[in-house]
């Protein structure tokens, strides 16, 4: 079995499956697990934005997909000498991977004809069936059984712990310039956690919100999860946030609870470790309830960042 993965997503799956022997070939994204990087890389960005601002990166994805360019290239070449047996995409988001006509008419050149699975997840229990749907195509179904049966575990463990405890008002930030919140299953990873989201709809698309949305829905808690950055990334983008008008008066920034996630690894991915994000959402609702571990991908936007070691 030769498989190409043209998201990070389906590359942590594939991984996780027990098939990374079998990859071989992945995105210019793909950063976990570290292994990983030792694969062919099949993408790259067209997009030039290093040192651009939130704002700018905005402007500049809009424009492109209005004038219908593909914000990544394909190595078709590259693609074609792989000779995968499955190739791994998505429909669901332009912005997050190469688009799905142009992964489509690659397959069709390549010798053998390869399977190509599109992974369409819209909410927290689409993301666990896609990881059955990666271990039916690639001959690992009982495996992947076993990992949606220890991941659903994890889930009614936290749910457990959280269960009558009084609901938090939460706001997922999924960009901060102009603001989105968060939908698909980030609603549902909140719902677990112990909270509710009372901007994001769950297998709903993100969608812009303005500044007085925001202070209308008088959130208790406030996390920044900007799409495809880490911890330090994101909570530097979370200081913006501190200009808009009538926030300093917010339930959540009066009390101390705005947080920054690391949302490309935890919240933004749908992969395995949706179940890692939910777990840290239960630490930062609920941290009298929830004892069990979970990552270091997250911090308390009135504490000093941790020195580097």
């Amino acid at each position: 079995m030769r498989i190409v993965s043209l998201l990070p997503s389906a590359t942590e799956i594939c991984f996780a499956l027990g098939l990374g022997q079998s990859l071989v070939g992945v995105t210019h994204e793909c950063d976990f697990p570290p292994q990983a990087a030792y694969k062919t890389v099949m993408t790259r960005s067209q997009l030039h934005l290093e040192g651009a601002t939130p704002s700018d990166v905005d402007r500049h994805v809009k424009a492109a997909l209005h004038q219908g360019s593909s914000l990544y290239a394909l190595d078709q070449e590259g693609l074609r000498r792989a000779r995968p047996d499955v190739i791994l995409t998505q429909e669901l988001c332009e912005v997050c991977a190469v688009a799905y006509r142009q992964v489509l008419d690659a397959a069709k050149v390549l010798p053998g004809r390869p399977t190509v699975l599109s992974l369409e997840p819209r909410n927290l229990a689409d993301v666990l069936r896609s990881i059955a749907d990666v271990g039916q195509v690639t001959g690992a179904r009982e495996r992947a059984a076993e990992l949606v049966r220890g991941l659903w575990a994890r889930l009614d463990a936290v749910r457990g712990a959280v269960a009558g405890k009084e609901r938090r008002r939460v706001v997922c930030l999924e960009w901060l310039d102009p603001l989105m919140v968060a939908g698909h299953w980030v609603p549902d990873q909140v719902d677990a956690a112990g909270g509710i989201d009372v901007l994001g709809e769950s297998g709903a698309r993100s969608r812009v919100i303005t500044p007085a949305d925001l202070i209308a829905a008088q959130p208790e808690v406030i996390i920044s999860m900007p799409c495809g950055y880490r911890l330090d990334e994101s909570a530097a983008q979370a200081k913006l946030l501190s200009g808009l008008k009538g926030w300093d008066q917010l339930p959540a920034v009066v009390a101390g609870q705005v947080y920054a996630v690391d949302g490309s690894w935890y919240f933004n991915r749908p992969g395995p470790r949706v179940v890692d994000g939910i777990e840290m959402l239960a630490k930062i609702l609920h941290p009298e309830a929830w004892r069990g571990p979970v990552p270091q991908g997250f911090r308390r936007m009135d504490e000093a960042a941790p020195e580097p070691a």
